[in-house]
């Protein structure tokens, strides 16, 4: 079955503020809550296609990417189909109520996992310039990267001495506590992260020296990260997994790598496109011959010149430009060059006698159709 546009699941307008993305969430979350349907796997599936919609637009960055390439994604993160690949099952889900439901549930309705909270770490980012040779091929870069890592002493447990871990008393491991009030719609229960584990479940007997109980210390690591060929100024290229290190055992982050683009001596990009502007001489241009095309892969084309070649005309060398992203096209750009004719700027008395006898010639004087065409040019730019 075909995804649906995340902007129609939730019902918003693709300008919809963060709150009312918000807001249109809530109510699809609440109608179509498990609880509320007990047994109905439609009601289930709208319930996941809502909440993944919602993990999307609610985010500024994927919003933007969602908004630019579709379900195509980001490259590398998401956390869903279409951005990244894993599915959200409901864990993920209930996790996520309390930016929705005040950190607390709403109704009775909250987090039904009793599966104590895995603390995350948080994301690096970090900026590489790419060379167009670099982008044409693709490149490993290396970085020396300063973050959060596993203790070494109690290899991230937090605890002193393989003392371990004892189920914590407050919640007896479930990492949440539950509370029921009383309100004029009958009893409500709702659900927060335990105070005492932290909503790990779990509590260190012994603290590790080190790290003082959160089994991550400052540290550094060399980490490569492969750029695809053909990635463009401003993507994001996510690198899962080399983040931050989770605390006590927790999961580690991401690093997003932001891609600029180093100018180029010989060509303009556009696109997947690549240009050239060549600049002939009057001879060539004029009796015709072969010049050699730069290419980015660093050999030059023999390229054929007409003669009576026009400044202005264009060619196009098909497949010569950058390779689209892999999974957001295919083939290559073209190469586009740009003709110009020099004109020198001191002549020799020869030279300027040759040119004073080819002026008295009507050929080279141009016919009446020539004449207009470049009035009307000038004509049209000052206008």
């Amino acid at each position: 079955m075909n995804k649906r546009d995340y902007y129609e699941v939730l019902g918003v307008s693709k300008t919809a503020s963060e709150e009312e993305i918000k807001k249109a969430y809530r109510q699809i979350a609440i109608k179509y809550h498990p609880d509320r349907n007990p047994g109905d796997k439609k009601a289930e599936e709208m319930f996941k296609e809502a909440a993944e919609a919602y993990n999307v637009l609610h985010d500024p960055q994927k919003r933007q990417q969602y908004d630019q390439f579709g379900f195509a994604g980001p490259m590398g993160g998401g956390g869903f189909d279409g951005f990244g690949g894993a599915s959200m099952n409901m864990d993920d889900i209930f996790s996520m109520f309390g930016d929705i439901f005040g950190g607390h549930g709403f109704g009775g309705f909250g987090r039904r996992s009793s599966r104590p909270q895995q603390h995350r770490g948080s994301d690096l980012r970090l900026k590489v310039r790419l060379t167009f040779e670099e982008i044409n091929q693709g490149v490993t870069k290396k970085f020396k990267v300063r973050k959060d890592i596993h203790c070494p002493h109690c290899h991230g447990t937090g605890a002193e001495d393989g003392s371990g871990r004892e189920t914590c008393a407050t919640c007896h491991g479930t990492g949440v506590i539950t509370h029921t009030t009383q309100s004029i719609f009958g009893m409500m229960q709702t659900q927060g992260v335990c105070p005492t584990c932290q909503g790990e479940g779990q509590v260190i007997k012994h603290k590790c020296h080190n790290c003082g109980g959160t089994g991550v210390v400052k540290g550094e690591e060399v980490v490569e990260i492969n750029i695809p060929a053909g990635v463009a100024e401003g993507m994001v290229v996510n690198v899962p997994g080399k983040g931050n290190a989770g605390q006590r055992g927790g999961i580690p982050g991401d690093i997003q790598v932001f891609v600029e683009e180093e100018e180029n001596d010989t060509f303009v990009r556009d696109g997947n496109d690549l240009i050239y502007n060549l600049l002939l001489d009057f001879p060539t241009a004029a009796l015709g011959g072969e010049v050699d095309i730069p290419t980015i892969e660093g050999k030059n084309l023999k390229v054929k010149i007409d003669s009576g070649t026009q400044p202005g005309k264009t060619m196009r060398l098909r497949g010569k430009g950058l390779p689209a992203v892999q999974g957001y096209g295919s083939g290559k750009g073209d190469l586009v060059v740009n003709i110009s004719v020099y004109v020198p700027k001191t002549l020799s008395r020869e030279e300027k006698k040759m040119l004073e006898q080819m002026r008295d010639s009507d050929n080279f004087k141009g016919d009446r159709q020539t004449k207009d065409s470049i009035f009307n040019r000038f004509k049209n730019y000052f206008s």
